[in-house]
């Protein structure tokens, strides 16, 4: 009998973990500066808790915008809750780190996307569609599935040599 180490999944829970913390201290001391969230979640994971009227909207996975306004951030070991505001009505949501999908900061270029092998096949899942800010799911470009922002510059390559005396 062989072992192997699961790296797939050793990623995935330290990423999550670096969610968790990262919300923890969004909850203690609000967003700092311009950083603001981007998260894609499975609206059919059982522990997901929404309102139905989003689940119909919402049917596969939705996206949620953690910006200029959100309340009663709280997080947990196996997830987090929130208030977002669709079209002037508040709603509770919960969300649990085993159905995010993506989470992107992007003040500063960072985001998250995990794989997983339940995921509907093909791109553009049921569920996509748009809402009022510090809601839910913004227009996605392409495959990526990440918010649409203005295309980075180029990268400049720099050959470390030009550092070395």
């Amino acid at each position: 009998m062989s072992r192997s180490i699961d790296y797939g999944n050793l990623m995935h829970r330290a990423m999550r973990g670096l969610i968790k913390e990262v919300l923890t201290e969004v909850a203690a001391n609000g967003l700092p500066g311009q950083h603001h969230f981007f998260i894609t979640f499975n609206t059919l994971h059982p522990d997901v808790e929404i309102a139905d009227w989003l689940s119909e909207r919402y049917p596969g996975e939705m996206t949620i915008v953690m910006q200029h306004w959100f309340r009663d951030l709280a997080v947990g070991d196996e997830g987090f809750s929130v208030t977002l505001n669709f079209g002037d009505n508040p709603e509770p949501l919960y969300i649990p780190f085993d159905s995010i999908l993506t989470f992107v900061d992007p003040s500063v270029e960072f985001g998250l996307r995990f794989e997983t092998q339940d995921a509907p096949s093909g791109e553009g899942a049921a569920g996509e569609g748009a809402a009022d800010e510090g809601a839910a799911t913004p227009p996605r470009p392409g495959p990526r599935q990440e918010p649409a922002e203005p295309a980075p510059q180029d990268a400049e390559v720099v050959s470390l040599d030009s550092f070395r005396k």
